[in-house]
């Protein structure tokens, strides 16, 4: 399990009192399965980094079909971020898809690391911009056929087949239970 220091490690090399000084500024959170770390509707003002757990960014069409648009496991980032930023309301849902552990920066302690450790600007921009790579990168190809749509969702999230729902995984895919489970037969 990679920990909060192992990942700040991937960004930049601090001292001890710097880690401290940001460690300080999380908070631990546990989320049950099927809690929201972030809803639609609401302004986003928070920003976790996944200890243990996966979460999924998910919306609901005017029919009500959940559709998944990434996951998030642990050692990741996750925010609504481009909401956080500009203090807008969110149209997507960040849930749990497992138990989870969270490691929780609020926005106020978010942004008053600025002030405290130089280089956290550096960090940040790079997390962010990491983070927002990830999920444009991981996404379905719907232009794929299902089968190849699977195959690249066991590449870019390997061990998630056997820990997430798999209705979330064929909301993401964009197939039925029915079709994943003939997929999964054929793709073994």
């Amino acid at each position: 399990m990679k920990t909060w220091n192992d990942f700040v490690a991937e960004y930049v090399e601090l001292s001890d009192e710097k880690l401290a000084a940001i460690s300080h500024k999380l908070e631990k959170v546990y989320l049950h399965k099927g809690d929201y770390f972030s809803e639609a509707a609401k302004v986003p003002n928070t920003v976790a980094y996944v200890l243990e757990g996966v979460l999924r960014g998910v919306y609901y069409t005017k029919k009500g079909d959940a559709i998944t648009r990434c996951f998030i496991p642990e050692g990741s980032l996750s925010a609504d971020y481009i909401n956080f930023e500009a203090a807008t309301t969110s149209t997507e849902y960040i849930e749990a898809c497992t138990n989870c552990t969270l490691l929780v920066f609020s926005k106020k302690s978010w942004e008053q690391l600025s002030e405290q450790v130089v280089e956290w600007n550096e960090i940040k921009n790079k997390m962010v911009h990491q983070c927002m790579y990830q999920k444009s990168r991981k996404g379905p190809v719907i232009s794929q056929d299902a089968t190849a749509r699977y195959e690249a969702f066991l590449e870019n999230y390997p061990n998630l087949a056997n820990r997430v729902p798999l209705s979330h995984i064929a909301s993401y895919l964009g197939v039925t239970l029915q079709s994943l489970s003939r997929i999964r037969k054929n793709v073994r």
